[in-house]
This record gives C-alpha cells, sequence and structure tokens, in this order.
C-alpha cells in the first residue's frame, strides 16, 4: 500500500491534554556538545569500490545479467557505491540491474519497494541501470520445523548477484554475524515469504538461522561477489571491502567486530530523558538503533549503553514513510509524529518481525514541550532535583548533541567530550 495514499486512525489525538500533569516544571539549560570520534573515511568512493571490485577482473561478465542487492536503510556513501558497481560491471560490457532486497519492507509490496529505494535517492536514473522489483521467490530449500530459505526470483534466475550491503551491530540480536552480507541474502532477498518464514523462529536463534539460511544461498543461489561496508561514528563510509563467496563468513565476521568498534555511542552515563527529534527506518531497522539506546523489542541487553529512564520522539522521517516501528521502545510521542504513522507499514514489519512491542503507541503528547514535561513527570525523580538530559537527532547522528548543564562536570573529565558553545535555556518555538 502506498504511503501516500494511506491515512492513520488515531483521531482520538484530538482531544488530547495541551498541558501536562505538573507543567511549568523547571527545564535545565542545554549546552552543545561534540562527542569525538574516529574520522577515518572513504574520501574517493568511486575509485574505492572499483578497486574492490578488481577481484572480479578475471570473471568474464560480457552480456550477463548481474543482480545487485539495495536495501530500505539511509546509508551515506551507498548511492555513490552502487553507482561506481553499475559502472565497473557496465565497462566490463556486463548487463547490470538493481533489486530490492529489503525483505516485507515497502508495505511488502514490489512498489513500496521501488518507493523506498527512491526516497533514498536510488532511482533508474541515478543508477544508470534499471531496477526490477518483484515479490516472487524462488525456495531453496529448508532449516528446522520446516523453516524456508527463499530467494527473490530476478536475482535467483540472473548469470550473478552481487550482495552490496554496510555491516553493523544489529539492533535485535547478538551473534557472529548481524546486519551485513549474510543477513542481506537471507532475510532481504527472502523477500516477504522468506524473512517472515525466519522471523517466526524470532531473535533468538538469528545468531544460528542466518548464516544457516547464507550457507544455501552460497550452495544454491549465484552469489558472485559482496560488498561489505562500514561507516564510522559520522555515518561517513569508513571502508568498502570486495569479497570473493569463499571468504564470506570469514570476512563478514571480522569486519563486524570492527564495526562495533567503530560506531558511535553515546559518550555519557545514566539519562534521565534522552529527547530524539526523529526516528525511522532509514536511521535503524529498529527506528532507534537499541545499540545506542540500550531498548530493544527483543529484550536483548546492550552493552556500553546508558541507563536511560524516558526517552521521547518528536518526529519521523520523511524516508520512512510512516513506517513507525521501533515507536514501543519511547515513553512519550508527539501529536506531530503520531500523524505521520502509516499503520498497514508499520504492523506488516511488526508481525513479520514477529516483535509486537516495537510497533505499540508511546503516550502521545499534543506538542514538544508537552511531550517533554510528561516525560519529566514520568522519570521518577526529585522535582528539585537537577535533571540529565540528552538532546540528539537521531541515534545515527552523533557527532554534535545537547546535553543538559548537569554533565559539565562528567563532560570536563572526558577527553571524548568537549562543549561548542555556552548553555541555553530549553527552548520550543
Amino acid at each position: 500500500m502506498s504511503s501516500k495514499k494511506h491515512k492513520t486512525s488515531l483521531q482520538f489525538c484530538e482531544y488530547l491534554p495541551t498541558i501536562a500533569p505538573n507543567s511549568g516544571l523547571a527545564l535545565p539549560d542545554l549546552v552543545p556538545v561534540h562527542q569525538h570520534f574516529s574520522t577515518d573515511r572513504i574520501e574517493d568512493i568511486d575509485q574505492e569500490t572499483r578497486r574492490q571490485l578488481a577481484l572480479l577482473s578475471k570473471t568474464d561478465l560480457r552480456g550477463k545479467q548481474i543482480a545487485i542487492t539495495a536495501g530500505s536503510r539511509g546509508i551515506k556513501g551507498f548511492v555513490e557505491t552502487l553507482k561506481a558497481i553499475v559502472a565497473q560491471l557496465k565497462a566490463w560490457e556486463a548487463k547490470p540491474f538493481i533489486v530490492p532486497a529489503m525483505g516485507s519492507h515497502g508495505g511488502a509490496t514490489a512498489s513500496g519497494q521501488v518507493e523506498v529505494l527512491e526516497s533514498l535517492g536510488i532511482t533508474e536514473n541515478s543508477m544508470g541501470a534499471p531496477i526490477r522489483s518483484s515479490m516472487e521467490i524462488v525456495e531453496l530449500g529448508k532449516l528446522d520445523r520446516n523453516t524456508v530459505v527463499c530467494c527473490d526470483r530476478l536475482a535467483f534466475e540472473s548469470d550473478g548477484i552481487i550482495v552490496c550491503n554496510r555491516v553493523k551491530a544489529h539492533t535485535g540480536f547478538l551473534g557472529d554475524y548481524e546486519s551485513g552480507l549474510l543477513k542481506m541474502m537471507a532475510i532481504g532477498l527472502g523477500k516477504h515469504i522468506g524473512t517472515t518464514s525466519l522471523h517466526q523462529l524470532g531473535f533468538g536463534q538469528f545468531h544460528r538461522v542466518i548464516p544457516e539460511a547464507a550457507a544455501l544461498f552460497l550452495e544454491k543461489a549465484p552469489i558472485l561477489f559482496g560488498v561489505a561496508i562500514i561507516e564510522n561514528a559520522h555515518s561517513q563510509t569508513a571502508s568498502i571491502s570486495g569479497i570473493l563467496p569463499h571468504d564470506l563468513f570469514k570476512r563478514e565476521k571480522e569486519l563486524l567486530t570492527i564495526a562495533k568498534n567503530t560506531m558511535g555511542r553515546l559518550l555519557v552515563s545514566d539519562i534521565d530523558l534522552l529527547d530524539v527529534d526523529e526516528i525511522g527506518k532509514d536511521i535503524s531497522g529498529g527506528g532507534m538503533d537499541s545499540n545506542i539506546t540500550g531498548r530493544a523489542a527483543s529484550g536483548i541487553k546492550r552493552p556500553n549503553s546508558p541507563n536511560i529512564k524516558q526517552i521521547v520522539i518528536r518526529d519521523l522521517t520523511h524516508a520512512t514513510a510512516g513506517n513507525s516501528l521501533g515507536m514501543g521502545m519511547a515513553d512519550v510521542m508527539t501529536r506531530r509524529a503520531a500523524d505521520k504513522i502509516n499503520l498497514a507499514c508499520t504492523y506488516t514489519n511488526v508481525l513479520t518481525s514477529g516483535v509486537p512491542l516495537a510497533g505499540k503507541l508511546p503516550i502521545i503528547a499534543e506538542n514538544d514541550r508537552t511531550a517533554i514535561e510528561m516525560a519529566h513527570n514520568l522519570c521518577g525523580t526529585n522535582p528539585n532535583s537537577p535533571l540529565r538530559v540528552a538532546h540528539i537527532r537521531n541515534t545515527k547522528d552523533l557527532e554534535n548533541i545537547w546535553l543538559s548543564t548537569t554533565y559539565l562536570s562528567e563532560i570536563e573529565s572526558n577527553p571524548d567530550l568537549s562543549t561548542m558553545g555556552e548553555p541555553r535555556a530549553y527552548e520550543f518555538d
């Protein structure tokens, strides 16, 4: 179902209170803070991608139909990477095409998945190659409990598949292989039927079934090559790795360790209130990255994340197209965000993942100020005690954030934190 035509049914929002209980609570001043992370990045994505593809230079690809996977995540540098792959394949006289590899996203429809790619800047014009989208699958085999492993039919019937994806920590499970090339095969190329089948086993089995399903792909699907991207904490492309099929398991495991050590995080201790400007599927598969918030709908515990008492969501990203998966991990949401919810897309994602908590509605507040005041009340702290607040754009962009002045001593003692200006009042327009 197209997100442009769908309307939510949250009319009860008309009766929301405009004033929070005990409104008028003094909110702390905020100070702009820079979090210092590694800035290592690829300067020329096109050149580095072509250099990695050189591993294929001895393979005769003339006239071959080559499928290239494109997922639903907003990965900076991904468009440039895909363009470089297409251009190099065409230089070798191959016939590349883009195939959406995003499981059930886009409302689990072929047209919806094309819309998702378009929202990310991946179009036939920008790529210089056709986008071929279908929900038809080929069954590759079965795992335990008759769990089917599927592959997109258009990709399966091609002469070769180049699996391209970012390698990073997953938001719902822990394992040697989390988000990456193996998951792109097992879940992304599995389309709605394949991803639903695997998700029925639950995230608690993903550490096992993802590599098992990927092994079936390597055995039965025409996997030609892997292109693995790692982002630094600034969401810039830190590395691009070309991987031949026989090295996929070994290399992705190594890359995941690197990615976890590279990713951004909140470099402060316990937080009373996390104020988040936006969530969305383009930010994280879970809307908000549980590796940052410490809150996962699957219940998994995340290391190196602060204890957060209350989370406020102010808005949904445009690219998420109303998919509000992850809102259940927040405590309060603004009416502005709630009005953008596409229940069809959200519930499709919830039912596919099998984690209903991710799609549950938080408390809805009339506006931003009321949302913050409600969360303040819910913190359970003494009204006279200084509130520890972190304000971020989203869980992906963490270089520059806002922290309440209650963190000043912690900022001064941490060499990876520095203030960028004077404290300001918590302002609302």
